[in-house]
This record gives C-alpha cells, structure tokens and sequence, in this order.
C-alpha cells in the first residue's frame, strides 16, 4: 500500500494480518463493501427483485424475502411492508 493515508487503514491492516490478501486486494475489498452496503433502499429492493425474478421466484416469494434481508442489512432502513416494495419496483 503506497504511503498516503487510507481512511480504513486499520481494517486494511486487520485484513492483511488475518487473511492472504495483499493491501491493494484488502483495500479493493474494503471498497466493494462499503459500496455494497451504501446502496439506497429503493436501489436494493429493484436491483434484488431483478436478480429473485431472474431465478424464476414469484413476487410473493421474492417480497418477503427482500423485506427480511432488508431487515437484516447493516444500517437497516424502516421497515417497508409489502405493499410499499411492490411501489418501489413498480411505481
């Protein structure tokens, strides 16, 4: 890792200490997380019924599914009742 100063340095550090990733792939890592997890809500719900749809899963199996993973997100948002996820995807 070059010398400049790396807001998560220290998991950065951790990641080198406890796995094989070099710091160019643990701060790569790092990157794709916190992108993952800055994702909006209404973002998730359309990008997650694409991918459940795409697997063939009804829409009365893929709301419930994306209002428990909603739930259990790092910052989770407000809980959403189904009605309110469907708005979401369809408008």
């Amino acid at each position: 890792m070059s010398t400049a100063w790396h807001p998560h340095e220290e998991l950065i550090t951790h990641l080198t200490r406890t796995s094989a990733l070099g710091p160019g792939e643990a701060a790569r890592v790092v990157a794709d997380v916190l992108a993952y997890f800055s994702e909006g809500t209404e973002e998730y719900v359309r990008r997650r019924h694409a991918e459940l749809k795409a697997k063939g899963l009804v829409n009365d199996v893929a709301f419930p599914r994306i209002a428990a993973e909603l739930a259990a997100r790092r910052v989770s948002p407000p809980e959403l009742s189904l009605r309110q996820l469907r708005r979401i995807v369809y408008g």
